[in-house]
């Protein structure tokens, strides 16, 4: 899973009910774009992400 500073990571909700979080890559902290990330998320905070199987990466060219 590769991504660069401006794709958005969002995790989805893993139970009914539960919202995606949504939050936008600021750092690639591994070779070659892959994880970890770090993102800031809608809320604010920031954090670093290894993505898992819940997560996608939406590229910022093919966001609407």
């Amino acid at each position: 899973m590769q991504a660069t500073v401006g794709d958005q990571l969002v995790q989805h909700g893993r139970v009914v009910g539960q919202h995606d979080k949504v939050g936008e890559i600021v750092e690639v902290l591994g070779p070659g774009g892959n994880p970890p990330f770090r993102v800031r998320f809608e809320d604010g905070h920031v954090g670093v992400c290894s993505p898992g199987p819940d997560t996608e990466i939406r590229h910022k060219e093919t966001q609407h």
